[in-house]
């Protein structure tokens, strides 16, 4: 079984759907749990299920790990996150940087750490992060940028500690991808799009894809890695 945090819109939805596409169970968690439910019906494959899941809250992470960890956890998707719209750095106070941290490194630490003693009793076990080309370049939104540096180390570190009981973990760092965040914006993703030498922004399929590779058997040899799914961004950057 594998649990998508995030999972009722964009790249958590994509990731659901590959993963469900390619025969797993999947719980599909969110804060909009109605959402979820609805993706979680639509999944191809069955026993797939939805819970409302709050990653800034310990005690919805705890209630929502305890509900499905008795139906043996196999891998975890860490993909709820995002940012939010600020000054410059020296507007930016305290509070955005809580709420940067508390939602894009803290909930990911919440996750894994309620994760963890579930994934001990499979055979083998993954967890992927999902974090940013943030974390590997200066493109400013400094709170959201370093914690997703933030979840690189944290990917590191877990995955020497980890290892020693067959628990892989390893992170994508997308690019622009074309998400519902950007509906609102003059241009939407594809005023980036000259920055990308592929030619194009980012699908969530496309992160969807190496998610699913680094949570697979094919990937039963990588761990303390971040993969980068930018279309060639970092190339020139």
């Amino acid at each position: 079984m594998v649990l998508v945090t995030g999972a009722a819109h964009g790249i958590g939805r994509a990731c659901a759907g590959r993963l469900a596409a390619e025969g797993a169970r999947v719980v599909v968690a969110d804060l909009d749990g109605g959402e979820a439910n609805e993706v979680a019906l639509r999944l191809p494959g069955d026993g797939h299920r939805a819970v409302a899941l709050d990653v800034t809250k310990p005690e919805s992470v705890d209630e929502a790990f305890q509900t499905v960890g008795g139906e043996g956890l196999d891998v975890l998707v860490n993909v709820a996150g995002g940012d939010t719209q600020h000054g410059s750095f020296e507007d930016t106070g305290d509070e955005v940087w809580h709420q940067m941290i508390q939602l894009n490194l803290i909930g990911v630490v919440r996750c894994c750490r309620a994760a963890i003693p579930h994934l001990r009793r499979r055979s083998r076990a993954a967890i992927v992060n999902v974090g940013s080309i943030n974390a590997h370049t200066s493109l400013g939104s400094e709170p959201y940028s370093a914690a997703k540096a933030g979840v690189v180390s944290l990917t590191t570190n877990l995955a020497l500690s980890l290892g020693p009981g067959h628990i892989r973990v390893n992170g994508v760092a997308p690019g622009t991808i074309r998400t519902r965040v950007w509906d609102d914006q003059e241009g939407g993703a594809d005023r980036l799009q000259p920055l990308y030498p592929l030619g194009r922004v980012g699908e969530p399929d496309d992160i969807a894809a190496a998610v699913a590779f680094l949570a697979s058997d094919d990937a039963a040899w990588i761990t303390g890695h971040t993969l980068p799914v930018d279309g060639g961004f970092l190339t020139n950057h």
